[in-house]
Formats: structure tokens, sequence, C-alpha cells
């Protein structure tokens, strides 16, 4: 149960961050880059100083020559998605960045989950996980729509 609770405080954690990283790209001018930059070098700078407390941080270190390209691109990846929430999270609002990027992972998991894709274990999709996807989907269509669509056909 523990797992679930970090798990949840972990998503409370990168709305948290939106809206930091948002209010410091106004705070620089609107440059959401250097934003996006300074988070990660704090966040960098704090897992380094955890992994040297944690010890065992130089035998990792070595061992990167020997991992397939591709598995760090998780970084990158991590990177455009910070960028992306600092840019898009003023258009569009947070509730629909995050709400979209939830959906995002919920989807990308599904199939990692049921292919096994990636070294990820197999977990087959059921159709009771598809239907929680599909309910998960519609609360995102109310939540980005629902105004919109009361307005237009409900007065």
């Amino acid at each position: 149960m523990i797992y679930y609770v970090i798990a949840f405080a972990a998503g409370l954690g990168i709305t948290l961050q939106t809206t930091l990283n948002s209010q410091l790209a106004k705070g620089l001018g609107g440059d959401p880059v250097t934003a996006a930059l300074l988070s990660f070098t704090a966040g960098a700078f704090s897992l380094g100083i955890y992994a040297l407390l944690r010890g065992g941080l130089m035998t990792s270190l070595a061992a990167i020559p020997a991992q397939p390209l591709w598995s760090l691109a998780g970084g990158l990846i991590g990177a455009c998605a910070l960028f992306s929430y600092v840019v898009l999270a003023p258009k569009i609002g947070f509730s629909a960045v995050l709400g979209l990027a939830i959906v995002g992972q919920l989807l990308s998991s599904q199939v990692i989950d049921h292919f096994g894709l990636l070294g990820a274990v197999r977990r087959p999709v059921s159709l009771l996980r598809l239907g929680g996807l599909v309910v998960m989907l519609v609360g995102l269509a109310v939540m980005l729509f629902g105004e919109w669509l009361s307005a237009r056909f409900l007065q």
C-alpha cells in the first residue's frame, strides 16, 4: 500500500513542479528553456548529493559505457516533457496539460505492460483495465470540454 501512496505523492509533486517551473519562467522574463534548465540542474545536483551519500556512485558511473545508448534517452524525454509543461501550462492551463499528460502516460503504460516492452514485466491488459482507461478518457473529455458542451447543448 505504501507504494501506492508514494506514487500518488509523486503525481502531486509533478503538479507542484509544473506550477513552480511556470512561475520561474515568468520570473525569468518568460524564458521556459532556462527555467527547465535550472529545474533539471537543481534536480541533478540533489540526486548527485544523494548518490554520493548513499555510496556506489563510481561503480554505477563505470557501468554507463556498457549500457545501450537508448537507455539514456529517459533524461532527454524528461527534459522535453518538463519543457512542454512549462510552455503549455500558461497557454492551455495546468489541468489540461497534466490531464493530457496523465492520459498519455496511461495509454503508453498499458501498451508497455501488455507487451512487456523495454524489459518491463508483461502484464496483459484486461477488459476491466481497458474500461478503466475509457472512464479516464471520458473524465478528461468532460474536464476539457464540459463547460463548452454544456454551454452549447444545455442552454
